[in-house]
């Protein structure tokens, strides 16, 4: 038999490559690298702008001061960064649990007309202007209270995040092979209990995907804030008090006319740029090494 197939191999001719086919290939595969320097090429671009711009403004009173009037020395973002983050946690902690579960609703349980319009409301909520989400929120929590607050800001970008975790969320839970679902339907384990314990849990770093693209998208968001958080030039540790944030920082400064502000404008806006980059790489290195993804 080991003689018969070695004959047969060595009859087997393997034609030669046609340059037509070799000039192709060539053709393509430099299409394809043309296009991937395309969509890297600005990111690149806008990050070496920004270094250049702003890391001359960058120094220990910058990340530790507050702002201080035009003409005085020093000065800094430092109650714009806590805020940013205070106002993101906020978004995160009600976003990401109703973004998940709406997504679990459509994968598990939304084959009906009732999972087809919430889909349908999802994704034209993904399309709604970010100033138009501000106004809602400045209807549903400012004009309540009577007053500007983080927890505002952190509601208007929790709405903007439920639509993208949900949608994100119910691609991922459909690549999950039905198979798994009906080996433990098999075991005698419920329904819900192989959605929290099996389904969720195998498409854990998809998720956190999806979840941390929801994050960047409304770290750098100005307008929503506008209308809720309002900003402050003072360290604020209430959620229930107008608070700072570095993106509504960035645009006072920005439109101002002296250029010391808009020296900071540039710094704040590279600081914010390293944060949400930091913190998307952190989650995901995380969750490659497992400790997230259950492996």
């Amino acid at each position: 038999m080991n003689t018969t197939s070695s004959a047969l191999a060595q009859q087997i001719v393997v034609p030669n490559v046609g340059w037509r086919r070799r000039i192709t290939d060539h053709l393509m595969t430099g299409v394809a690298v043309l296009t991937v320097v395309l969509v890297l090429a600005p990111l690149f671009a806008i990050f070496a702008y920004l270094v250049y711009k702003g890391i001359g403004s960058i120094n220990l009173a910058f990340l530790t001061q507050t702002p201080k009037p035009v003409g005085e020395p020093g000065g800094g973002m430092a109650n714009a960064i806590v805020g940013t983050a205070v106002i993101l946690a906020i978004a995160s902690l009600l976003g990401v649990p109703f973004g998940i579960g709406a997504g679990v609703f459509l994968a598990e349980y939304g084959r009906n007309r009732y999972g087809d319009a919430v889909r349908f409301v999802a994704d034209v909520l993904n399309g709604v202007p970010s100033i138009v989400i501000g106004i809602v929120a400045y209807g549903l929590v400012v004009v309540r209270q009577k007053h500007f607050s983080a927890l505002a800001g952190g509601v208007a970008l929790a709405i903007m995040m439920v639509p993208t975790i949900a949608r994100t969320t119910e691609q991922m839970l459909l690549l999950v092979p039905q198979a798994i679902r009906e080996a433990a339907y098999g075991l005698g384990v419920s329904r819900w209990r192989t959605t929290l314990s099996i389904t969720l849990r195998t498409a854990t770093s998809g998720i956190i995907t999806g979840a941390m693209l929801a994050f960047a998208r409304v770290a750098g968001e100005t307008a929503p804030l506008l209308f809720t958080a309002f900003g402050n030039q003072f360290w604020n540790r209430d959620i229930n008090q107008p608070t700072a944030a570095l993106s509504l920082q960035i645009f006072n400064y920005a439109i101002s006319p002296f250029d010391e502000w808009h020296r900071q404008a540039w710094a704040g806006a590279l600081v914010l740029i390293v944060l949400i980059v930091t913190a998307v790489a952190s989650v995901r290195f995380v969750v490659r090494r497992g400790k997230l993804a259950g492996a």
